[in-house]
């Protein structure tokens, strides 16, 4: 994969891995299922909410990329999302802004404490077939065809944008994570009680 903006996603998605698993190093099942607060995602439901919502925005975006290939929209541009797509992402980077701490969508909401090693593995897998879209589609004008939004109806993005969300969403949630992670921590040092 030569072109630079698709090199910059993949080098990204390979960190998001790299650091999901120095996250889950040296947790316990428990800690890693623990909510840091009332409330509060775990760490394993931050992997899972990843994890599933990578599997529904993949799942959108397949059709999509056949058809591309189908009807021969080879890249023509770089895939980049255009100006609405960007005001998206932006909206999803972290830090949170008033207008992103709104629920996760219904169908990516995240399993109540599921266990830290299946919600990593599924993680994990999620990334690989990222990945593998990403290679196997990065001939397509990405920029230009566009899939349905799973979340939001009505709207339409890029699969450039798709892509582009796909990482940002994870940035965010793996940063959730981590400060789940070091407050679970801080929580299990202070009190006896809890394992760890």
């Amino acid at each position: 994969m030569v072109e630079p903006e698709l090199d910059a996603l993949a080098r990204q998605l390979d960190a998001f891995t790299r650091d999901a698993e120095a996250l889950v190093d040296g947790l316990s099942p428990e800690q890693g299922a623990r909510e840091p607060a009332p409330g509060a995602w775990s760490v394993s439901e931050c992997l899972d909410h990843l994890a599933t919502a990578n599997r529904v925005y993949l799942g959108a975006m397949r059709e999509p990329a056949r058809r591309g290939r189908e009807r021969g929209r080879l890249r023509r541009r770089p895939a980049e999302p255009g100006w609405p797509g960007r005001l998206f992402i932006k909206m999803l980077e972290p830090p949170p802004k008033w207008w992103s701490t709104l629920k996760a969508p219904r169908k990516i909401r995240p399993r109540t404490a599921p266990p830290l090693a299946d919600a990593f593995a599924a993680f994990i897998d999620s990334q690989r077939d990222v990945q593998a879209f990403l290679r196997e589609n990065a001939d397509l004008d990405l920029a230009s065809i566009r899939f349905p939004n799973p979340f939001i109806k009505g709207i339409r993005f890029s699969l450039a944008t798709g892509l582009h969300v796909t990482v940002v969403h994870e940035k965010r949630h793996l940063l959730q994570a981590w400060q789940a992670r070091e407050r679970v921590l801080s929580s299990s040092n202070a009190d006896p009680r809890h394992d760890g």
